[in-house]
């Protein structure tokens, strides 16, 4: 059984995975899409990169860490297009 740190731990992980996921592309996005600086798309590479070292700091198995991190990133997606919607005025 893992203990209460060790849990909290593992969902910090996947929080600040799926907030590189979604920051990442979001800057190589806005690097393509609106013709940013060259550093936004270096940034948004940069961060994608930490994205895929970040699960090799999980203790788990990486498939099941995987499997695992596909519900989290549904969740921070859907917080992200909420908040967007929210600055956007479409609620």
């Amino acid at each position: 059984m893992h203990d209460a740190n060790s849990i909290l731990g593992s969902l910090g992980l996947f929080i600040v995975a799926g907030l590189c996921e979604i920051g990442g592309g979001w800057l190589i996005w806005k690097w393509v899409r609106d013709g940013k600086e060259n550093w936004w798309g270096v940034a948004g590479a940069a961060i994608i990169v930490l994205y895929g070292l970040i699960p090799t700091l999980q203790a788990s198995h990486f498939g099941r860490i995987y499997a695992v991190y596909g519900g989290f990133y549904r969740a921070v997606s859907r917080l992200g297009m909420g908040l967007r919607r929210e600055q956007a005025g479409w609620a």
